[in-house]
Protein backbone atom coordinates (compact mmCIF):
# COMPACT_ATOMS: atom_id res chain seq x y z
CA UNK A 1 0.00 0.00 0.00
CA UNK A 2 1.11 3.56 -0.97
CA UNK A 3 1.66 6.22 1.48
CA UNK A 4 -1.20 8.65 0.06
CA UNK A 5 -3.27 5.31 0.53
CA UNK A 6 -2.39 4.95 4.00
CA UNK A 7 -2.88 8.19 4.80
CA UNK A 8 -6.29 8.65 3.17
CA UNK A 9 -7.09 5.77 5.60
CA UNK A 10 -6.09 6.93 8.65
CA UNK A 11 -7.90 10.50 7.82
CA UNK A 12 -11.08 8.44 6.49
CA UNK A 13 -10.56 6.55 9.79
CA UNK A 14 -10.86 9.75 11.85
CA UNK A 15 -13.33 11.54 9.92
CA UNK A 16 -15.99 8.68 9.99
CA UNK A 17 -15.89 7.69 13.46
CA UNK A 18 -16.28 11.23 14.56
CA UNK A 19 -19.34 11.90 12.34
CA UNK A 20 -20.48 8.19 13.00
CA UNK A 21 -20.22 9.02 16.89
CA UNK A 22 -21.94 12.60 16.77
CA UNK A 23 -24.56 11.14 14.14
CA UNK A 24 -25.07 8.37 17.01
CA UNK A 25 -25.50 10.29 19.85
CA UNK A 26 -28.22 12.56 18.47
CA UNK A 27 -30.11 9.10 17.02
CA UNK A 28 -30.17 7.80 20.87
CA UNK A 29 -30.97 11.09 22.48
CA UNK A 30 -34.48 11.37 20.48
CA UNK A 31 -35.09 7.39 20.43
CA UNK A 32 -34.16 7.13 24.42
CA UNK A 33 -32.43 3.54 24.21
CA UNK A 34 -28.91 3.13 24.80
CA UNK A 35 -28.68 -0.35 23.55
CA UNK A 36 -29.85 0.85 19.51
CA UNK A 37 -26.65 2.98 19.64
CA UNK A 38 -24.06 0.63 17.83
CA UNK A 39 -27.32 -0.60 15.32
CA UNK A 40 -27.04 3.12 14.34
CA UNK A 41 -23.49 3.74 14.68
CA UNK A 42 -22.23 0.79 12.52
CA UNK A 43 -24.10 1.82 9.46
CA UNK A 44 -23.80 5.08 9.63
CA UNK A 45 -20.06 4.64 10.35
CA UNK A 46 -19.85 1.98 7.21
CA UNK A 47 -21.51 4.20 4.86
CA UNK A 48 -19.36 7.55 5.76
CA UNK A 49 -16.26 5.63 5.98
CA UNK A 50 -16.45 4.08 2.37
CA UNK A 51 -17.81 7.48 1.31
CA UNK A 52 -15.24 9.53 2.98
CA UNK A 53 -11.90 6.99 2.42
CA UNK A 54 -13.11 7.39 -1.93
CA UNK A 55 -13.58 11.09 -1.52
CA UNK A 56 -10.30 11.77 0.53
CA UNK A 57 -8.26 9.44 -1.50
CA UNK A 58 -9.10 10.94 -4.50
CA UNK A 59 -8.72 14.16 -3.43
CA UNK A 60 -4.75 13.07 -2.05
CA UNK A 61 -4.10 10.58 -4.27
CA UNK A 62 -5.37 12.03 -7.87
CA UNK A 63 -5.05 16.10 -6.95
CA UNK A 64 -2.50 16.71 -4.12
CA UNK A 65 -0.22 13.55 -4.86
CA UNK A 66 0.25 13.96 -8.73
CA UNK A 67 1.19 17.71 -8.20
CA UNK A 68 3.22 16.41 -6.00
CA UNK A 69 5.38 14.11 -8.39
CA UNK A 70 5.30 16.56 -11.28
CA UNK A 71 6.88 19.06 -8.59
CA UNK A 72 9.39 16.18 -7.94
CA UNK A 73 9.67 15.86 -11.93
CA UNK A 74 10.79 19.56 -11.75
CA UNK A 75 12.80 19.09 -8.88
CA UNK A 76 15.26 16.59 -10.04
CA UNK A 77 16.49 18.41 -13.15
CA UNK A 78 17.45 21.21 -10.82
CA UNK A 79 19.06 18.90 -8.57
CA UNK A 80 21.06 17.40 -11.25
CA UNK A 81 21.57 20.80 -12.14
CA UNK A 82 22.76 21.65 -8.71
CA UNK A 83 24.72 18.60 -7.94
CA UNK A 84 26.84 19.19 -11.46
CA UNK A 85 27.47 23.07 -10.82
CA UNK A 86 28.67 21.79 -7.47
CA UNK A 87 30.71 18.85 -8.85
CA UNK A 88 31.78 21.66 -11.90
CA UNK A 89 32.91 23.83 -8.79
CA UNK A 90 34.77 21.48 -7.05
CA UNK A 91 36.65 20.35 -10.61
CA UNK A 92 37.48 23.93 -11.31
CA UNK A 93 38.31 24.54 -7.85
CA UNK A 94 40.61 21.23 -7.19
CA UNK A 95 42.41 22.44 -10.61
CA UNK A 96 42.95 25.88 -9.01
CA UNK A 97 44.45 24.54 -6.47
CA UNK A 98 46.93 21.84 -8.40
CA UNK A 99 47.55 25.00 -10.40
CA UNK A 100 48.56 27.18 -7.05
CA UNK A 101 50.59 23.92 -6.46
CA UNK A 102 52.22 23.97 -9.51
CA UNK A 103 53.13 27.68 -9.52
CA UNK A 104 55.00 27.88 -5.77
CA UNK A 105 56.62 24.69 -6.57
CA UNK A 106 57.78 26.28 -9.58
CA UNK A 107 58.52 29.50 -7.66
CA UNK A 108 60.43 27.31 -5.04
CA UNK A 109 62.74 25.24 -7.30
CA UNK A 110 63.82 28.69 -9.23
CA UNK A 111 64.62 30.05 -5.49
CA UNK A 112 66.74 27.35 -5.01
CA UNK A 113 68.46 27.20 -8.32
CA UNK A 114 68.97 30.83 -7.64
CA UNK A 115 70.87 29.75 -4.61
CA UNK A 116 72.93 27.09 -6.03
CA UNK A 117 73.88 29.56 -8.77
CA UNK A 118 74.67 32.13 -6.25
CA UNK A 119 76.51 28.95 -3.90
CA UNK A 120 78.54 28.50 -6.64
CA UNK A 121 79.39 31.69 -7.79
CA UNK A 122 80.36 32.61 -4.07
CA UNK A 123 82.55 29.55 -3.27
CA UNK A 124 84.33 30.35 -7.23
CA UNK A 125 85.21 33.93 -6.50
CA UNK A 126 86.15 33.22 -3.00
CA UNK A 127 88.25 30.40 -4.08
CA UNK A 128 89.65 32.88 -7.13
CA UNK A 129 90.72 35.30 -4.22
CA UNK A 130 92.38 33.33 -1.97
CA UNK A 131 93.95 31.55 -4.99
CA UNK A 132 96.08 35.14 -6.25
CA UNK A 133 98.21 35.78 -3.05
CA UNK A 134 98.60 31.42 -2.65
CA UNK A 135 100.39 31.29 -5.53
CA UNK A 136 102.37 34.40 -5.40
CA UNK A 137 103.09 33.02 -1.59
CA UNK A 138 104.20 30.05 -3.08
CA UNK A 139 106.12 31.27 -5.84
CA UNK A 140 108.18 33.36 -3.52
CA UNK A 141 109.00 30.65 -1.20
CA UNK A 142 110.09 27.73 -3.84
CA UNK A 143 112.53 31.03 -5.14
CA UNK A 144 113.83 31.58 -2.09
CA UNK A 145 114.23 27.46 -1.44
CA UNK A 146 116.00 26.85 -4.61
CA UNK A 147 118.76 29.48 -3.58
CA UNK A 148 116.77 32.71 -3.51
CA UNK A 149 117.45 32.65 0.54
CA UNK A 150 121.42 33.32 -0.36
CA UNK A 151 121.05 35.94 -3.14
CA UNK A 152 121.42 39.26 -0.43
CA UNK A 153 119.46 40.99 -3.70
CA UNK A 154 115.86 38.99 -3.55
CA UNK A 155 115.82 37.30 -0.37
CA UNK A 156 114.91 39.99 1.56
CA UNK A 157 112.33 41.83 -1.44
CA UNK A 158 111.01 37.76 -1.75
CA UNK A 159 110.12 37.38 1.93
CA UNK A 160 108.26 41.06 2.04
CA UNK A 161 105.97 40.54 -1.43
CA UNK A 162 105.35 37.37 0.91
CA UNK A 163 104.29 39.17 3.86
CA UNK A 164 101.96 41.37 1.37
CA UNK A 165 100.01 37.79 0.05
CA UNK A 166 99.74 37.17 3.55
CA UNK A 167 98.07 40.39 4.51
CA UNK A 168 96.02 40.52 1.46
CA UNK A 169 95.02 36.69 2.42
CA UNK A 170 94.58 38.01 6.15
CA UNK A 171 92.21 40.85 4.90
CA UNK A 172 89.81 38.67 2.51
CA UNK A 173 89.22 36.00 5.54
CA UNK A 174 88.46 38.98 7.43
CA UNK A 175 85.84 40.58 5.58
CA UNK A 176 84.51 37.14 4.77
CA UNK A 177 83.89 36.83 8.00
CA UNK A 178 82.26 40.63 8.79
CA UNK A 179 80.58 40.02 5.65
CA UNK A 180 79.11 36.83 7.16
CA UNK A 181 77.74 38.07 10.43
CA UNK A 182 76.57 41.23 9.24
CA UNK A 183 73.97 38.93 6.49
CA UNK A 184 72.95 36.29 9.23
CA UNK A 185 72.47 39.12 11.79
CA UNK A 186 75.11 37.44 14.48
CA UNK A 187 76.66 41.37 14.41
CA UNK A 188 75.65 43.37 17.05
CA UNK A 189 75.88 47.02 16.37
CA UNK A 190 77.44 48.99 19.54
CA UNK A 191 75.26 52.13 18.75
CA UNK A 192 75.86 55.44 20.44
CA UNK A 193 75.89 59.17 19.80
CA UNK A 194 79.13 60.50 18.46
CA UNK A 195 80.31 63.32 15.90
CA UNK A 196 80.41 63.00 12.78
CA UNK A 197 82.21 65.37 11.48
CA UNK A 198 85.56 64.88 13.60
CA UNK A 199 84.93 60.84 12.43
CA UNK A 200 84.95 61.67 8.75
CA UNK A 201 87.94 64.44 9.27
CA UNK A 202 90.17 61.17 10.83
CA UNK A 203 89.28 59.27 8.31
CA UNK A 204 90.70 61.70 5.59
CA UNK A 205 94.06 62.30 7.32
CA UNK A 206 94.06 58.47 7.52
CA UNK A 207 94.31 57.69 4.02
CA UNK A 208 96.20 61.32 2.53
CA UNK A 209 99.08 59.42 2.19
CA UNK A 210 96.89 57.16 -0.22
CA UNK A 211 95.50 59.90 -1.95
CA UNK A 212 98.99 61.56 -2.38
CA UNK A 213 100.37 58.82 -4.15
CA UNK A 214 97.67 58.59 -6.63
CA UNK A 215 97.47 62.06 -7.22
CA UNK A 216 94.35 62.84 -5.58
CA UNK A 217 93.12 65.78 -3.67
CA UNK A 218 90.89 65.82 -0.75
CA UNK A 219 88.09 67.92 0.77
CA UNK A 220 85.25 67.88 3.02
CA UNK A 221 82.41 70.21 2.88
CA UNK A 222 80.10 70.39 5.61
CA UNK A 223 76.76 71.99 4.84
CA UNK A 224 75.53 72.99 8.79
CA UNK A 225 79.07 74.83 9.40
CA UNK A 226 78.77 73.17 12.82
CA UNK A 227 79.51 69.59 14.94
CA UNK A 228 77.38 67.15 13.37
CA UNK A 229 75.86 64.46 15.66
CA UNK A 230 74.62 61.03 14.70
CA UNK A 231 73.22 57.76 16.09
CA UNK A 232 75.62 54.89 15.14
CA UNK A 233 78.47 52.44 15.76
CA UNK A 234 81.37 54.59 15.49
CA UNK A 235 83.42 51.78 14.90
CA UNK A 236 81.09 50.52 11.59
CA UNK A 237 80.66 54.06 10.35
CA UNK A 238 84.45 54.24 10.42
CA UNK A 239 84.32 51.61 8.00
CA UNK A 240 82.16 52.56 5.96
CA UNK A 241 83.79 56.09 5.15
CA UNK A 242 87.17 53.82 4.92
CA UNK A 243 86.03 52.04 2.53
CA UNK A 244 84.47 54.56 0.40
CA UNK A 245 86.81 56.57 0.37
CA UNK A 246 89.12 54.15 -0.53
CA UNK A 247 87.40 53.26 -3.20
CA UNK A 248 87.28 56.43 -4.65
CA UNK A 249 90.93 57.00 -4.72
CA UNK A 250 91.79 53.53 -5.97
CA UNK A 251 89.27 54.36 -8.92
CA UNK A 252 90.35 58.20 -9.52
CA UNK A 253 91.64 59.87 -12.14
CA UNK A 254 95.50 61.39 -12.17
CA UNK A 255 95.29 64.65 -10.15
CA UNK A 256 91.17 64.00 -10.09
CA UNK A 257 89.59 64.93 -6.58
CA UNK A 258 87.32 63.50 -3.55
CA UNK A 259 84.77 65.36 -1.88
CA UNK A 260 83.26 64.32 1.13
CA UNK A 261 80.10 66.33 1.38
CA UNK A 262 77.41 66.28 4.58
CA UNK A 263 74.20 67.52 4.83
CA UNK A 264 71.31 68.05 7.26
CA UNK A 265 68.14 66.57 6.17
CA UNK A 266 65.73 66.83 8.71
CA UNK A 267 65.76 63.70 11.05
CA UNK A 268 68.56 62.57 8.92
CA UNK A 269 72.06 63.28 8.23
CA UNK A 270 73.36 62.25 4.55
CA UNK A 271 76.86 61.93 3.42
CA UNK A 272 78.09 62.23 0.22
CA UNK A 273 81.37 60.52 -1.31
CA UNK A 274 81.85 62.07 -4.76
CA UNK A 275 84.75 61.62 -7.18
CA UNK A 276 85.46 62.71 -10.90
CA UNK A 277 86.98 59.46 -11.31
CA UNK A 278 86.54 56.61 -13.87
CA UNK A 279 82.97 56.64 -13.38
CA UNK A 280 80.35 53.15 -13.49
CA UNK A 281 78.34 52.76 -16.52
CA UNK A 282 74.77 51.66 -16.25
CA UNK A 283 75.22 47.75 -16.84
CA UNK A 284 77.23 47.44 -13.79
CA UNK A 285 75.67 49.89 -11.71
CA UNK A 286 72.85 47.27 -10.14
CA UNK A 287 75.80 44.99 -9.41
CA UNK A 288 78.38 47.14 -7.83
CA UNK A 289 77.00 46.45 -4.50
CA UNK A 290 77.76 42.77 -5.10
CA UNK A 291 80.57 40.11 -3.15
CA UNK A 292 83.16 40.34 -5.40
CA UNK A 293 81.67 41.97 -8.09
CA UNK A 294 84.18 43.80 -10.22
CA UNK A 295 83.61 46.18 -12.79
CA UNK A 296 86.76 46.08 -14.13
CA UNK A 297 88.00 42.84 -12.91
CA UNK A 298 91.97 43.46 -14.03
CA UNK A 299 92.60 46.92 -12.99
CA UNK A 300 90.80 46.35 -9.63
CA UNK A 301 93.07 43.24 -8.90
CA UNK A 302 95.79 45.37 -9.97
CA UNK A 303 94.52 47.99 -7.42
CA UNK A 304 94.14 45.72 -4.83
CA UNK A 305 91.17 45.25 -2.42
CA UNK A 306 89.35 42.41 -1.65
CA UNK A 307 85.91 42.38 -3.54
CA UNK A 308 84.10 42.92 -0.60
CA UNK A 309 84.25 46.27 0.21
CA UNK A 310 81.13 47.83 -1.03
CA UNK A 311 79.00 44.93 0.05
CA UNK A 312 80.39 45.45 3.67
CA UNK A 313 79.49 48.72 3.52
CA UNK A 314 75.81 48.28 2.17
CA UNK A 315 75.37 45.42 4.68
CA UNK A 316 76.56 47.90 7.63
CA UNK A 317 74.25 50.47 6.61
CA UNK A 318 70.74 48.28 6.55
CA UNK A 319 71.79 46.82 9.67
CA UNK A 320 71.70 50.69 11.18
CA UNK A 321 68.15 50.69 9.22
CA UNK A 322 69.36 53.30 6.79
CA UNK A 323 69.81 53.73 3.36
CA UNK A 324 72.85 53.96 0.53
CA UNK A 325 72.49 54.53 -3.01
CA UNK A 326 75.04 55.02 -5.90
CA UNK A 327 75.25 57.46 -8.98
CA UNK A 328 77.48 57.31 -11.56
CA UNK A 329 78.43 58.12 -15.71
CA UNK A 330 81.19 56.51 -17.03
CA UNK A 331 84.04 59.11 -17.32
CA UNK A 332 82.75 61.89 -15.34
CA UNK A 333 82.66 60.09 -12.04
CA UNK A 334 80.77 58.87 -8.72
CA UNK A 335 78.85 59.84 -5.89
CA UNK A 336 77.88 57.33 -3.09
CA UNK A 337 75.54 58.59 -0.68
CA UNK A 338 74.18 57.31 2.64
CA UNK A 339 71.80 58.67 5.55
CA UNK A 340 72.76 58.39 9.45
CA UNK A 341 70.12 59.37 11.94
CA UNK A 342 70.93 62.57 13.65
CA UNK A 343 70.70 62.76 16.83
Amino acid sequence: MTRPRIVALIISLFVTTILALIFSFQQNIQIGIIHDFFRVFLPVFLLTFLFSLFFIEWIIFRRIYSVLQKLRTLKDPLTKKKKNEKSSDLLETLNNEVQEWAVERKEEIDHLNRLELYRKEYLGNVSHELKTPIFSIQGYILTLLEGGIDDPGINRDYLQRAERSVDRMIAIVEDLQAITSLETGELELDIERFELVALAQDVIDAEEIRATANKIHFSMVNDTGQPVYVMGDRFRIRQVLVNLIVNSVRYGKENGETKLKIHDVGDKIIVEVVDNGIGISKVHLPRVFERFYRVDKSRSRAQGGTGLGLAIVKHIIEAHKQTIEVMSTEGVGSTFSFTLKKS
